[in-house]
């Protein structure tokens, strides 16, 4: 059975801090393996509970490859092909455990929105929007996440200063907040594209509304 270090006392500046710190062997259904350190936190913006997964090593003078993985329950879990979190994720673990550095498994389901308000846009998508505009129509933002936690997070692991990091993502948004958050990002590096008849019309809807670095132009018409 692991064993779990565990420090109870919240920061007394009221800044981040570890909580603590267990190592988890991961498997995925296609077998492919990797070790995590599994850290826990105190004292985050948003209260939630996020976790940063400490995987491979770090070379010397290289800086960390880090990616902020927003849940999604639905492709992270039950392999939902309307959309592809689920092998970002997959993808993420294994580049991360080689180059060495962090993944960020933040609790924002549905961009923030909450995993049953992700459904219920879900069946507004089937009647013809798109993924921003169903948000909208709920009344809800169309990315309701705030990075603030990521960032704290990037501190209490110490691997935000001024080397700074790499950033595994499609997304602008990410990086510009981590910025503006006083995170150094050194370069953001794209995931792969994991286009499917499910997916196709969520990933075109990212990259034409949102900017992400997605080049659907190559795999589909």
């Amino acid at each position: 059975m692991p064993q779990v270090q565990q420090n109870d006392s919240p920061q007394a500046d009221g800044a981040a801090r570890v909580r603590s710190r267990v190592r988890i062997p991961l498997v995925f259904p296609d077998g492919y393996r990797a070790e995590a350190q599994v850290s826990t936190f105190h004292g985050l913006a948003d209260g939630a509970e996020h976790l940063a997964l400490a995987l491979g090593t770090v070379p010397e003078g290289a800086v960390p490859l880090v990616r902020l993985h927003s849940e999604c329950l639905t492709g992270d879990v039950f392999g939902s092909a309307r959309c592809d979190c689920g092998p970002q994720l997959r993808e993420a673990v294994e580049r991360i455990a080689t180059a060495g550095g962090y993944l960020l498994y933040l609790r924002q389901e549905g961009r923030g929105i909450g995993l049953y308000n992700k459904l219920d846009a879900y069946a507004l998508q089937d009647s013809g929007l798109d993924t921003y505009d169903a948000n909208t129509a709920l009344g809800l933002p169309e990315d309701g996440r705030d990075y603030t936690a990521a960032a704290q997070m990037l501190g209490a692991l110490g691997v935000d200063g001024i080397a700074g990091i790499d950033l595994l993502s499609n997304n602008p948004d990410k990086d510009a907040q981590l910025g503006a958050l006083g995170v150094t990002v050194r370069r953001r590096v794209p995931t792969g594209v994991h286009v499917s008849e499910s997916n196709v019309r969520y990933l075109r809807a990212k990259a034409e509304r949102t900017g992400h670095s997605i080049e659907l132009s190559r795999l589909v018409g």
